[in-house]
C-alpha cells in the first residue's frame, strides 16, 4: 500500500495515497470519509457510562468529536462535524440522548436499545455544544497536522478543543436558562443563585470527570496509533 509521502494526520497513512485519482474519485472518497466520521460520533454518543457522583452520565459524543479532528486534520474534521450536525437537525437521531438512556440496574450503556436525540439545533438547550464540536475539530485537526498527536502535546491539543466546545456550550446555555421560565425554575430548584451559575452547574461541572477521562483515552490512542503504524510500515 502507497502511503501519502509526509503524513500529515493518521487518516493520510491509514489510507492509500489517492492523489492520482480522478477528481471524482477523490471527492467520492474524501466524503465517504467525512461520513463515516459523522456517524461514528453519533455511534459514541449513544455509549453512557454511570458515574456516582452525578446524575450525568458518560458519554462517548465530545470524545468522537475530538478523535474526529485527531484522525482526519481540520478541513476533514471541521467539515465531518458539519455534516453530523446537518443530519441532526434533519431529523436523524444523532445526537447524545436528552434524558439518561441508562436504566436504573446498568452500569453502561452500549448503543442499543438506540436512544439519540434529534432537532433543530438553535431549538436545543445543547446547540451550543453541538455548533462547537464543528470547530472544537477543526481545531484539534489543526494541531494535530502540526504533530500534537504524536507528542507529549496530545492532551494539550484535546484539552483546548474541549474548551471550544464550552465557549460555544455555555453561553448558549445561560440564554436558554435566561429566556425560558421553566429552565429558570428548575436550575433554581437545584440551588444556582444567578444564570450565570445555572450554566455552570447545568453545563460544566457534572462532566468534568467524564472529559478528563476521555482526554486521557483520546491522548492514549492518537499516539499510540502513529506507534503502531510506524512498527508495521518497517516490517
Amino acid at each position: 500500500m502507497q502511503v501519502t509521502a509526509n503524513p500529515r494526520v493518521l487518516v493520510d497513512v491509514i489510507l492509500p495515497d489517492f492523489r492520482q485519482e480522478s477528481l471524482i474519485r477523490r471527492i467520492a472518497i474524501d466524503a465517504a470519509i467525512i461520513f463515516g466520521f459523522a456517524l461514528l460520533v453519533a455511534l459514541c454518543a449513544q455509549i453512557a457510562i454511570r458515574i456516582p457522583t452525578t446524575t450525568v452520565p458518560i458519554t462517548g459524543q465530545t470524545f468522537g468529536v475530538l478523535l474526529t479532528g485527531g484522525v482526519l486534520g481540520s478541513k476533514r474534521g471541521g467539515l465531518s462535524m458539519l455534516v453530523y450536525f446537518l443530519i441532526g437537525s434533519f431529523g436523524l437521531p444523532v445526537f447524545a440522548p436528552g434524558k439518561s438512556p441508562i436504566v436504573e440496574d446498568q452500569v453502561i450503556h452500549f448503543i442499543l436499545p438506540w436512544s439519540g436525540s434529534d432537532g433543530l439545533v438553535w431549538d436545543m438547550t445543547t446547540g451550543g455544544y453541538i455548533i462547537g464540536f464543528i470547530f472544537a475539530s477543526y481545531l484539534v485537526g489543526l494541531l494535530a497536522e502540526r504533530g500534537w498527536d504524536r507528542r507529549s502535546t496530545v492532551p494539550f491539543a484535546m484539552l483546548l478543543g474541549n474548551v471550544v466546545i464550552y465557549i460555544f456550550g455555555l453561553p448558549w446555555l445561560a440564554i436558554k436558562i435566561a429566556t425560558n421560565d421553566g429552565l429558570y425554575s428548575y436550575f433554581q430548584s437545584q440551588g444556582g443563585s444567578n444564570v450565570v451559575d445555572m450554566a455552570l452547574r447545568g453545563g460544566l461541572y457534572p462532566f468534568i470527570g467524564g472529559d478528563a477521562v476521555k482526554l486521557v483515552l483520546a491522548a492514549l490512542i492518537l499516539p499510540g496509533s502513529w506507534v503502531l503504524i510506524d512498527k508495521l510500515r518497517r516490517r
